[in-house]
This record gives structure tokens, sequence and C-alpha cells, in this order.
């Protein structure tokens, strides 16, 4: 049978201790992997100490076979090893039972080609997804199972065509999700690039997209995601384009794309990965035009990101009001700091206006229900049980989208609905006001990145990610 509510209980209760057991951060040693030698088609855990989470590497192929398989194996052992989670590789496609998917938090994918599951496999896997597990697809992950309609949508888009191997640039569309928050804007790198063909981007969050000006052979029009992630039917799915090449596999900034993708897919980290479209950047990493400080204090932008000095004091976007909208952004804590997001107030240069007009959308890793992350600062707490499973800890990349229609104002963290506020207080109104990011204090170091809005019309609000 499918994994019932204890397993799924189990794997909840491995992520929360193994976040406690973090700290401020998580071990993320790439750069610094001792070298090993090529995997073999199975790694045997070590059982000596207990893992946050284990994970099943799936590579075999009834196509095209890559040579860097066993090199990406390698890899994600060492990372393994290095991140606290058990690997465990296989082209033995019997593992693919209810009972043996169970164990594991994600499923890789590595550049699988071909029918490789029979009907009762696929069945298996489509459990293990609906119940909660995680789905890492690599490379010739597109290139597989085209016949299988339920795949097609858990992978987002299947393989058409490609060029010869070349560099290109990766644009970086999402520097909160875990695979690419440590990279910049752009990516430069080397690879062989898919075209694919459906564009996935209605259906998953794009994390990364390929220029088509900057190399030869890309047949998307312009729009050409090469990486993305989504909630798929109970479960989680992330897909990287990269990974052709045996060289991917000691590139240090590929490998910690895939870490991301790894530890996201198995729950260790949250992001939203909703699909997102007809957003209009405020800050987009480049400049500040636009934007005004009020109040003492300062933020430094360096690195695409805007991170708080001093204060008390607010960056606020002069340039224009906005009365029903969707705001999203990207914020980070050092630890237990202080910071928040401003909505519905007036014009003014006084910082303290926003706090005696508008609302604050409370970023704190501490304090009282009211005043803690995902609160409307004094008004009301987010629902707690909901923001903490879907909170990364001070150290890692959260995002809130922050969403106003008449005088109701509804949060959102990482994808999950945490706090549902309507405004009755006659002095204040939601209905028109700018938007300001706080720095609070000395001892507070806040940083923000991709500030983006949508003005909305008629429709509809999106519901709670799911998983």
């Amino acid at each position: 049978m499918y994994r019932d509510s204890t397993k799924v209980i189990r794997r909840r209760t491995r992520r929360i201790r193994h976040l406690a057991g973090l700290g401020l951060g998580v071990l993320l040693c790439v750069a610094a992997l001792p070298a090993t030698s090529t995997s073999t088609a199975k790694d045997v855990p070590d059982d000596s100490r207990e893992s946050a989470y284990e994970v099943l590497v799936f590579s075999r192929t009834a196509g095209f076979r890559h040579d860097s398989i066993d090199e990406g194996i390698a890899a994600i052992t060492r990372l393994g090893a290095a991140n606290d989670f058990t690997v465990t590789a296989t082209e033995d496609a019997g593992a693919f039972t209810a009972e043996n998917l169970s164990r594991y938090e994600a499923v890789v994918f590595l550049s699988t080609t071909g029918d490789v599951l029979n009907a009762a496999q696929e069945a298996a896997f489509e459990g293990y997804v609906n119940a909660g597990g995680g789905y890492v697809g690599v490379h010739a992950a597109a290139d597989t199972e085209y016949d299988w309609a339920w795949y097609n949508g858990l992978a987002g888009a299947l393989f058409h065509s490609h060029p010869h191997i070349q560099r290109a640039t990766v644009r970086v569309e999402d520097r909160a999700h875990d695979a690419t928050a440590h990279l910049g804007g752009a990516w430069q790198r080397t690879d062989e690039w898919y075209n694919y063909r459906t564009n996935p981007r209605t259906t998953s969050h794009v994390l990364a997209s390929l220029d088509e000006a900057s190399y030869t052979g890309g047949t998307m029009d312009g729009d050409h995601p090469i990486a993305w992630c989504k909630e798929y039917e109970g479960g989680r799915a992330f897909y990287t384009g990269g990974g052709h090449t045996a060289e991917s596999y000691s590139e240090e900034a590929f490998v910690r794309h895939l870490l991301g993708g790894i530890r996201w897919a198995a729950g260790a980290t949250r992001a939203d990965c909703r699909p997102e479209t007809g957003y209009a950047p405020l800050f987009d990493g480049s400049d500040t035009d636009g934007w005004s400080q009020a109040g003492p204090g300062s933020f430094e932008l360096a690195n695409g990101t805007l991170t708080s000095r001093g204060g008390m004091g607010m960056l606020w976007y002069a340039t224009e009001e906005f009365d029903s909208y969707s705001l999203k952004l990207d914020w980070m804590l050092e630890g237990d700091d202080n910071s928040g997001v401003f909505v519905g107030f007036p014009a003014s240069d006084d910082p303290w206006s926003a706090v005696d007009n508008g609302y604050e959308i409370q970023i704190d890793a501490t304090d009282a229900p009211d005043r803690t992350t995902g609160a409307v600062y004094g008004f009301q707490s987010a629902d707690l049980v909901a923001r903490d499973a879907a909170l990364n800890p001070p150290g890692e990349w959260n995002t809130y989208e922050v969403r106003v229609e008449g005088e109701r104002l509804r949060v959102y963290l990482n994808g999950t609905l945490i706090n549902d506020f309507t405004n009755t207080d006659p002095a204040r109104s939601l209905r028109q006001g700018h938007i300001g990011l706080q720095n609070h204090g000395d001892a507070d170091t806040a940083s923000f990145r991709d500030v983006r809005i949508r003005e909305l019309t008629d429709a509809p609000a999106p519901g709670p990610a799911s998983g």
C-alpha cells in the first residue's frame, strides 16, 4: 500500500529535527568536497548514524546513455555525506514499490531515458508523489516516459532537440530558491542546452532561463526556461536542464544548484513554487530608482541585494501608490533580527507615519505572536503552525506574497497562506498607499531581493501551495 499518514508525519518530524539542528545555517560543503572514485550502480548508505533524510538516485536508461551518469552519482553521494542525507543509487526499476519508495524523501531521475518503469512501478511512483514525495529531474529526465502523461506533468516539459555543447548565459529569475540563491543574475556555463516540446512557465515556477541570443540553436522564441519547480499532486518536483557533461559535476555552482533542488524536493527547505507571470519589478537588483529613504539608517546595495544598516528608518517606493495588488519580495535575516514590510501608508519622509497609518507585515525570528514573522504587526498573529512549516531559518531566503484587495490583506510565506486579515480601523485604509521596507536598527540586519508587483483586476486569489 502507499505511504500512510504515519509515514508522512515521520517525514515531517525528521525535517523539523533536521532544521532544529542546523542553528543559523546549513553545512554546504561543495568546493571542499574530497575527490572520490566513480560510483558503482549501488552505493550502500552508512547506517552508523541516522541521517536527516534519504534520497534515491535512479539512472536507468532505455535510450541514449550519458557518460556523465557515474560522475553525477558520485557528486550526489558526496553532497549527501556533507549535508546529512543518505544516498542510494540504483538502475533497478524494481526499487519502485510503495514500500521501498516510502523510505525516501526525494527520488532523483539522473539522465534517465526512454521507458524505464512498467505500469505497476509507475503506479507506485505516482502514489509516492501523491503522499508528499519529492522528484528531482536532471537533464535527460526530460527525455523519459513520453507516453506517461502523469510523468509529463511532473517533469514540467519534455525534450525536443538540442544544439551542440556550448557556452551560454543563464538568466536567474528566482534568487530566493535554494537551488539559485547562490547565483548572480547571470550565470555563464557550458552544457548541452535542451529545447523542450512545450514551455513550462504556465504550470511551473521558472527559476532560470536561457538567453537564446548568447548561443546558437535555441528554438523557444526567446522564452526558454531551463530550471523550474512546482508543487504537483501532493508532492514537489524540481527539474534542471543542466548536467549533460561530466564536467558539470565538478562545477561548484552547478553542484550547489543541484543540492538546492534536492533539498527543496526533500522538504528540507521551502520556496514559493507557484507559477508566476505578470509581475513588474520595483527593485530588480540594479538600482533603487523610484525609492526614497525615510528616517535614519540606510540600505546597502550589493550583488543585487538590499541590506539594512542602522535605523529606525524605511526605504519606501515613492513613485507610485497601489490599491489592489500582489506584492512579492524575497527576504533573509542573519539571526534574531527585526524588520518588516509596510503597505497602505501615505507619502511621508517620517517612517513613523507608516507605523501609525499603514500596516506592517513583520519579519522577526522571535517575538510575541502578533509581532513575529508573518504577523500584521500589533493587530493579528499569523497561523503559527502554518508559518513554522513554511519558514526557512535565519541565513536562508524566504519569499513573501502580500496580497491586498480592498481592505483584505493576505500574507503568503513561501507559497503558503499564513495570515488573512481585514482592516476595520476607520483611521487606516489598505485601498490606497505606498510600499516600504524597514531598516529597524543597528542591531538588526535584514536583506531583500527582487521586489515585484502585479496589479490586480478581477483575477481570483491563489490558494495556499499544496504539499
